[in-house]
């Protein structure tokens, strides 16, 4: 129960010291399993399972106007994680499928 406790606080304190920084582009989210994010992953992503996505999103990103770039290995789970985000009102939630598609949307195609 502490453990809780302690880490919706300092989520809350990372979304606060980030909140000028994070807003102004969009936040790529891995849906995958920790045990595949583990084996491949983009440097700098953050990884939220899409079954937590929702607690984890609002208590991170509390504004709904955030861009927010969801991906998993084909686009299935990235696709129930933005159905669930869009339920709670996120405005721009996109699923940008597998995370080859994730790395070529961006151009990291050689990472």
């Amino acid at each position: 129960m502490m453990f809780v406790k302690t880490k919706q606080i300092v989520i809350g304190l990372v979304a606060m010291l980030l909140s000028g920084v994070v807003h102004a582009e969009a936040v790529w989210i891995d849906t995958r399993s920790a045990a595949e994010h583990f084996f491949d992953h983009i440097p700098g992503d953050i990884r939220f399972s899409h079954t937590d996505i929702v607690n984890e999103v609002t208590a991170l990103y509390p504004d709904k106007n955030q861009e927010i770039r969801l991906y998993c290995l084909s686009g299935v789970r990235s696709g129930k994680a933005m159905k669930a985000l869009k339920a709670e009102g996120y405005q721009n939630v996109f699923n940008a499928g597998g995370i080859e598609d994730a790395r070529a949307q961006r151009g990291l195609l050689d990472e």
